[in-house]
Parts: structure tokens; sequence; C-alpha cells
């Protein structure tokens, strides 16, 4: 691995604590304006001094997000599907990479769909990214996207972990599941765990110290920060569970402190 991929992936994992906060706001590029994100730039202003990476599409990262901006940018390069198909799954590289190093990213992102109708698309797609990724030392996370009718349990999640670090991911995103320790074990590459759908701040911030004590480098959560009635509260809140290893009944009481 060269020194300007090493260098990217130290932007977004810390390296004295191997662990990293990601923030994804990428919602919009299949469900459209995204409770919480209609005006993606305001939400996420307040937020990025505590996030070690941002994760989302070029074009918010072009129309609202400011240039000054220090953290590290995850760029979202599959689509082509919305919320009006039933099958998700039917996606593409939507994104160069030469327009992502023109936005001066850290890594990019897309997701893969083992299981599915187009589950050889998804793959292939994640290959040709990695290779454009060796070429010009960016780094590629790769998202286990689960449709309706996917399981979310570990042997699901432990393959589709695996296959996308073999097929040459420096990151995978995943769900958090029971055994969610046989699915860290069985991936070479680092994993961080999705947030998911919003549940209650206390349960999210279970999720996340669960997630960490069986292996996960970190998070990468959306919904359960910007959807929350106190966003600001829970980004800290996960990041003391993250970067500063709290557990999450210390971090419940950072978050009540702070919600007040």
């Amino acid at each position: 691995m060269d020194w300007g991929m090493q260098n990217r992936l130290a932007s977004i994992i810390n390296p004295k604590t191997n662990r990293c906060v990601m923030l994804a706001v990428d919602h919009g590029y299949f469900q459209g304006p995204t409770t919480g994100l209609e005006r993606p730039g305001e939400t996420v202003a307040p937020l990025l001094e505590y996030a070690d990476a941002l994760m989302l599409t070029r074009g918010v990262l072009r129309n609202t997000i400011d240039t000054g901006t220090r953290a590290p940018i995850i760029l979202r390069v599959s689509g082509g599907t919305s919320v009006l198909k039933e099958d998700l799954s039917d996606e593409e590289l939507s994104v160069s990479m030469e327009d992502a190093i023109r936005l001066n990213v850290s890594a990019v992102a897309i997701s893969v769909f083992v299981g599915s109708e187009h589950e050889k698309q998804t793959l292939t797609n994640l290959s040709r990214l990695c290779d454009e990724g060796q070429k010009y030392g960016i780094p590629v996370l790769a998202v286990t996207a689960v449709g309706k009718a996917m399981a979310r349990d570990a042997r699901y999640l432990g393959l589709a972990c695996r296959i996308a670090a073999e097929l040459g991911a420096h990151i995978v995103k995943t769900y958090y599941c029971e055994g969610f320790e046989k699915v860290v074990n069985g991936c070479p590459a680092p994993v961080v765990i999705a947030g998911g759908k919003k549940i209650e701040e206390r349960d999210a911030l279970t999720l996340a110290h669960n997630a960490l004590s069986d292996g996960a480098i970190g998070v990468d959560m959306g919904r359960n920060i910007f959807q929350s009635q106190w966003p600001v509260a829970m980004i800290r809140s996960v990041r003391a569970i993250v970067q500063d290893g709290r557990t999450d009944a210390e971090a419940w009481d950072l978050a009540q402190s702070l919600m007040g």
C-alpha cells in the first residue's frame, strides 16, 4: 500500500486509536429529501467538528458543504435506483474516479448486494472501483447493503463482508447482529457498523458500544444522529464511546447533560 493510500486511510481512521466516527448523510441518493436532510448543509454544519469523516454524494458536497471544512470526505459513487423501485440492487458506478479526485476525497463508497438479483453486477462494480482506487491511491469503502428480503444474521453478513474484503475493499460497512464477532473475525478488512433506522437515543449508544466491544473499529451513523432531537449531543456521545472508550452508560450520562 503506497503512501497516498495510507495517508488517506489515516485521515479517516485515527492512527492513535485505530477507530473512527463517520457521519453518513448520503441517504438522498435513493430516498430523496430524507427527514432531517431537507437542507443537508445546515444539518451537517454543527456536527462536522465531531466527525472523523463525512459520507455523502457529490451533489450535496458541491452545493452545500463549506469548502473550508477539514473533515475527510467519503464520496458515495454508486447509484441508479430510487425507493420507487422494488429492487434497489440494480446499481451502477455513478461517479468517475476523476471527479472524486477533483473533489479531493479521502475515500469512495459503493454498495454491494450479495444474494440479490444483481449480485454479480454490484460485486463487479466493486472490483472495478478497487482497481481505480489502487491506480490513484484512494481507499474504497464497501457497504453490504441489505434488501427487504435479505437476512441480517451473522452468516449472511459474514459472507457479504468477506467477499467485499476479498475483492479489495479497504473498509467494510455492515449491520450489527447477534454473533457479530464472527462477522469481524472473518473479514480481513476493518469493519464499521451502520446505524440503521432511527431508534431511541439510549439504544443507539448501546448499539455503538456493543459493536465496538465485538470488534468493529467504528460507526458510520446517520439517522440516529441527524434525526435525533439532539444531534450534537448524540454525535458527541457516540464519539465518547468510539474514540474515548466510554461505556454506553457513561455516554448516556454525557448525552443527557448535553441535551439539557
